[in-house]
């Protein structure tokens, strides 16, 4: 912020889309990937009259799942309540929701405070590109949605990004949501306000933020924005609204009046009963079973196994790569092989896996770090044999031999080889022994080059040095 004397406050709201075979109160299918308009509805989730919801068991789940993972409370009493507003791709004239007894309040990601968590029905899709009018695809409609909504402890666009994607990875992590957000599958806003007091200003919300990038966008350019109004005698402008995020011109614009809950007349939802969740679920099961979440494997990544927090993040966030690595070092206590296997894995294969290929076996790679080890591979040597190993696959020993690539530490072979380069090389050997350290290097090029690159370029040097004394 470019003004020390104002303090930013933040607050996010974090919709997501849950994997549930069906919607949330009908049987229509809940397919993410559909392109046909208009599919998967069906009379409940198109708002037919005399239709009746009926709840997804699963979802529920899903939320109480997210709940016992960031410790929050589950709640004991729970219903749904219809939030009242007109808007097209809202079928019924009304949306599902929770207000006043959400299925999970408090818990907290990384530090950071969560106020609650309930669960909601989504919208439709509009979509605009046809012209002078717009067409609702109502495929989304009735999706089971999850909405996260924190306290107000974020004081700038970054923080409120590392949130976001802890949140995505624990998703995932639960296998309750794919939460892409280039799919629109999680959504972001963001309430923004800023003070030179301990009392908020007047808060702004930020609308559909669809990318992390736009997330921390928004945010600092908001509070850029609110303070150069304040600085200028102009806080009467910041007005309680939402607002867009362009992202063409990296700034934010004016949509509507922000509206508050009564105008949305909340009321229990009649034709849903009310759920007891303390006994229509086993929450200490629940809980004893859910996997390790993320940020547990970033600290043992980092503490346990010496990783950079850069690597840690990586193992993290693939999920895949990050099984591979356990399966490789699972068990394993030689600190230079765990060094080894974590350098390889976050350099070489991330990179490989870009040109296109497959993670490598996981008994292969642990024998081609093994081969490092012994010396049998040099660096360049083992980077070829993993190049082979991730595009087309196969045991690093018979790539090895195949292409020959393993290195030559037989020392009597190598000796004779020193001998005849010394002998060929005799100005060399005089410069190197007037003090010219680099004839060193030079002499063992040579040799590099006498065994076509197969020669342990340290062996090399230890036996020059032996030699030439």
């Amino acid at each position: 912020m470019s003004n020390s004397k104002y303090k930013a406050t933040i607050g996010l709201e974090i919709h997501a889309e849950l994997k549930t075979k069906t919607k949330m109160f009908c049987h229509s299918k809940n397919d993410p990937d559909e392109t046909r308009p208009n599919v998967n509805v069906c009379p409940i989730c198109m708002g037919h009259p005399g239709t009746l919801p009926v709840i997804n068991q699963q979802a529920v789940l899903n939320v109480i799942k997210v709940g016992l993972a960031v410790k929050g409370n589950i709640a004991d009493f729970t219903e749904f309540d219809r939030k009242n507003y007109f808007y097209p791709d809202i079928p019924k004239g009304y949306q599902i929701s929770q207000y006043k007894y959400p299925i999970v309040s408090g818990g907290s990601i990384e530090g950071f405070d969560i106020t609650r968590i309930h669960l909601e029905e989504d919208t439709g899709t509009s979509k605009h590109d046809r012209g002078d009018f717009s067409l609702i695809d109502f495929n989304r409609a009735g999706v089971p949605l999850m909405e996260l909504v924190t306290e107000p402890v974020f004081h700038n666009g970054k923080d409120a990004v590392f949130f976001a994607k802890n949140l995505q990875l624990l998703l995932r992590y639960l296998d309750v949501a794919e939460a892409n957000m280039e799919k629109g599958e999680m959504r972001v806003e963001a309430n923004i306000s800023i003070s030179d007091s301990d009392t908020f200003g007047t808060k702004v919300e930020v609308k559909n933020l669809n990318s992390f990038k736009a997330v921390e966008g928004a945010i600092d350019f908001e509070i850029a924005r609110m303070t150069k109004l304040l600085d200028e005698g102009k806080g009467d402008e910041i007005i309680q609204e939402t607002r867009g995020w362009d992202e063409n011109n990296q700034k934010t614009f004016s949509q509507r009046v922000k509206e508050s809950s009564d105008d949305y007349r909340y009321f229990p939802e009649p034709d849903l009963p009310k759920l007891k969740l303390h006994e229509l679920f086993d929450l200490k099961t629940l809980e004893e079973d859910l996997p390790t979440l993320p940020w547990e494997k970033r600290k043992w990544y980092i503490s346990g196994l010496g990783a950079s927090e850069d690597a840690a993040d990586i193992f993290v966030s693939d999920q895949k790569l990050g099984t591979f690595f356990d399966d490789v070092v699972a068990g394993e206590t030689d600190a230079e092989f765990i060094k080894l296997a974590l350098n390889y894995s976050t350099s070489d294969i991330v990179s490989l896996l870009k040109e296109g290929g497959a993670l490598p076996d996981s008994v292969h790679f642990k024998e081609l770090i093994s081969m490092i080890q012994k010396g049998d591979l040099s660096s360049r040597g083992a980077k070829d044999t993993l190049s082979i190993m991730v595009k087309e696959g196969g045991d690093p020993q018979k790539i090895a031999h195949d292409k020959g690539l393993i290195q030559e530490n037989d020392e009597g072979a190598l000796v004779k080889i020193i001998k005849t380069i010394i002998s060929e090389n005799e100005k060399v050997v005089q410069e190197y022994k007037a003090g010219k350290d680099a004839s060193l290097q030079f002499l063992i090029g040579q040799g590099m080059r006498a065994t076509k690159g197969s020669a342990n370029p340290e062996l090399l040097r230890k036996l020059f040095l032996e030699v030439l004394k």
